[in-house]
């Protein structure tokens, strides 16, 4: 998305997306646990990381808080929400860069890790992006809306939420075909999350307590869990 986008205004109305600036509680939740399956999926200690669409930055500066990276980068097209980044980011050591998903100013294989978080389903052309992220980095880190959850699809057709801001899910099987189509291959998935954003706060508590039982539970957790992840690299990594 360019330009005047849903996510750029609420940067500049909210001072910061409305699901992590003076957020809800199932918000809190929600994304706390993909903050949490990212750290647990991932060696980051002493990892130079790209965050790829960081938006205004809250998650950014988690990873790099909690993380342990040695370096870190991040960009996104929506300007306004850069700026809100730079000012929270205070003395931390991270770049950030107003650019394009498709377009990243770094040589192949600069990091170590790119991780896309929530972006995909935003873009006009996901694929194009996912190679970017490929090319940039030795492994990508992808979280996305889990398209086999028949609840999300739901929300995406009523919730005027997701209406607006042009919400939407992929099957993982798709995703994970894009990646053999680029040339890569996963190399860990990770089914993820159970509040949904924008709930009751009666309702968030609920979910977060069955949320563990969802998540380890085959199948189960294919079709109940709010996000699919999956680690990726290419076949043949560059010399």
């Amino acid at each position: 998305m360019t330009g005047q986008n849903p996510l750029n205004m609420d940067a500049e109305s909210n001072q910061g997306y409305l699901y992590s600036t003076n957020a809800s509680l199932s918000s809190n939740l929600a994304n706390r646990r993909l903050t949490d399956i990212t750290l647990e999926a991932l060696p980051l200690t002493g990892k130079s990381v790209i965050d790829i669409g960081c938006g205004d930055g809250t998650y950014t500066i988690e990873v790099y808080d909690r993380g342990k990276v040695s370096s870190m980068v991040a960009g996104d097209v929506a300007d306004k929400a850069i700026r809100i980044a730079r000012d929270r980011s205070t003395e931390r050591n991270i770049q950030y860069h107003v650019n394009s998903a498709y377009e990243i100013p770094f040589d192949r294989q600069t990091f170590d890790v790119a991780i896309l978080r929530g972006v995909l389903h935003h873009l006009d052309d996901p694929i194009r992006a996912l190679k970017e992220a490929l090319r940039v980095a030795r492994m990508v880190w992808v979280i996305e809306p889990n398209g086999y959850n028949p609840g999300l699809k739901f929300l995406e057709k009523f919730s005027r939420y997701h209406i607006e801001h042009q919400e939407k899910s992929y099957a993982p099987a798709w995703l994970d075909r894009w990646v053999e189509s680029l040339g890569g291959r996963v190399t860990k998935r990770v089914w993820a999350g159970f509040v949904p954003m924008f709930c009751p706060n009666w309702m968030a508590k609920t979910m977060k307590f069955i949320e563990p039982v969802v998540e380890k539970v085959p199948l189960v957790n294919r079709i109940g869990c709010a996000v699919y992840s999956f680690a990726a690299v290419n076949k043949t990594p560059s010399r």
